[in-house]
């Protein structure tokens, strides 16, 4: 990692225009981030109520309906890396608030044009383009934030506190998703299943349009973190962080494969998997994963403060070799009963917490601040299309083919990976952040 002359060990130079109030930088990024994340999650927790009112069941099989939906969720994680590099360019060139204003407005208009998607019976194939057409804008516009709000938050920690400001990206992502949890579970609970079927499921996404307009009117507000010299260099070239630094680009894949794995098969997916693997009640399921994001959320700036202290490696060790040895005995575990998935969850979420509560801080650290957000955006978006957009896909899979106990093995794999990648990383905690 370089450093400009403006920064000297222990201490990061401000960017020009720095607020003196982190709380308000904190602010901004995270209500945006939580309005981003809420509507990018309502799609999963909602995808077992609308999957066959937009695809029809084939063959008499009907786990094909909900495996088209999880497809669906796939292709727009396909469009991350194209947001990560696009919005990631966006970030660099025109400043990170720029980048994060426009990603937020892709949002909210992807989110209410899910809202208003015909049923198949109404509109036939029309229904299923409009929802990949939604999914797709979605995915630009997610892929965009993470490299925009990542950057964004760790430029405005100051010294000794990035992992304490990093931890702020998942837990603004948890409420998000807490949220969506929280109100999918709500509706589940007042409506009927013929109710949530045939339009409660479409409330969710129309409340997603509006709040993403509330995160954008805060994020107006906030302050540029590029530096003055930053603005007045030449702007990078799109493939310019890809071209200059393949290694750090690597680097990245390699921490975010077992992270992102285990963090959408922990906190998206294990509510359809027990459901589809153990019989458990819809209603109950979305219950106890509101109960265990809220857990998780709490948890996110303790461990990142703790890793300003102690470094990021034996965080993310401890987080990967866990889930590496855990991760089928606990899956196992899973049964019908209330205690059972609430237990397994939360489990999940202590070890998981050593990958989120860090990553933000440690993937800003691997690169100079001139192509920072596009030099994180597109290999991190790219891997989490790879690994994390096709676990819902790839579990359903496992379960229509007749191995269910495959996919437990698959997230123990990725993690050990990704623990071989976290033995050789650098410890960055204690560098300068490059400016």
């Amino acid at each position: 990692m370089t450093s400009t002359g403006h920064a000297t060990p222990g201490r990061e130079a401000p960017a020009e225009g720095r607020p003196r109030s982190a709380l308000r930088q904190l602010a901004a990024a995270s209500v945006g981030n939580a309005a981003e994340w809420y509507d990018w999650y309502a799609y999963s927790f909602l995808a077992v109520y609308f999957a066959d009112r937009i695809f029809p069941t084939g063959s008499g099989n009907s786990l094909v309906p909900l495996l088209s939906t999880f497809a669906v969720f796939a292709v727009g994680f396909f469009m991350r890396p194209v947001g990560g590099l696009l919005m990631g360019a966006v970030a660099d060139r025109h400043g990170r608030r720029t980048a994060l204003t426009v990603t937020i407005l892709l949002m909210g208009g992807g989110s209410l044009l899910v809202a208003l998607t015909p049923t198949y019976a109404s509109a036939g194939l029309l229904a299923p383009i409009l929802l990949v057409l939604a999914r797709l804008v979605q995915g630009l516009s997610v892929g965009g934030e993470f490299a925009a709000s990542t950057t964004f938050l760790v430029e405005s920690a100051g010294p000794g506190r990035r992992g304490l400001f990093s931890s702020f990206q998942y837990v603004s992502t948890t409420v998000g998703q807490l949220i969506a949890s929280g109100v999918a579970a709500l509706l589940a609970h007042l409506l009927t299943d013929a109710q949530m079927s045939d339009w409660g499921w479409r409330v969710p996404f129309a409340l997603g349009a509006v709040i993403s307009l509330v995160g954008f009117w805060i994020r107006q507000g906030a302050h540029e973190t590029r530096s003055a010299e930053q603005r007045a260099a030449a702007r990078p070239g799109l493939f310019e962080a890809l071209r200059r630094h393949p290694r750090e680009s690597l680097l990245i894949c390699g921490i975010t494969t077992g992270g992102t794995i285990a963090y959408y098969t922990w906190t998206t997916y294990l509510p359809t998997y027990a459901t589809v693997n153990a019989g458990f009640d819809q209603g109950d399921a979305l219950v106890v994963g509101t109960v265990s994001l809220a857990f998780f959320a709490l948890l996110q700036p303790v461990a990142g403060a703790l890793s300003d202290r102690i470094g990021r490696k034996p965080l993310l060790i401890g987080f990967s070799l866990g889930f590496a040895v855990l991760a089928v005995p606990l899956l196992r575990l899973v049964t019908d009963a209330f205690v059972s998935l609430l237990l397994v969850q939360g489990a999940g979420m202590v070890l998981l917490t050593g990958y989120t509560a860090v990553a933000a801080a440690v993937n800003a650290e691997v690169f100079p601040a001139r192509v920072r957000a596009a030099g994180i955006g597109f290999p991190y978006s790219l891997t989490v299309a790879l690994f994390g957009g096709t676990a819902p896909y790839v579990g359903t899979w496992f379960t229509q083919a007749g191995h269910p106990d495959w996919f437990p093995w698959y997230v123990a794999l990725l993690c050990l990976v990704s623990f071989c990648v976290y033995l050789v990383l650098p410890e960055t905690s204690r560098r300068p952040l490059d400016t």
